[in-house]
């Protein structure tokens, strides 16, 4: 049997668009650096609710400082 031999470059595919590559590697980090935030003072914020008697009010307040410490420090 014959068997076919590319001389030629392969094909493979359209070309990389590396900006907006990088464009969307960059806001994924953003989205799970701030979501890791989000979730870690949410579970801190439940667990200061849950085991103190400081009440839904104060847990909140708590997880909105936390938030917002948080967002500063990750900047």
């Amino acid at each position: 049997m014959a068997e076919e031999h590319h001389s030629g470059p392969l094909e493979m595919g359209a070309e990389m668009d590396y900006h907006e590559h990088e464009k969307t590697y960059s806001l994924f980090l953003e989205f799970t650096k701030y979501g890791t935030l989000a979730v870690v003072a949410l579970l801190i914020a439940m667990a200061f609710g849950f085991f103190t008697a400081a009440g839904f009010i104060s847990s909140t307040i708590l997880f909105l400082l936390i938030c917002g410490l948080g967002a500063f420090l990750l900047r």
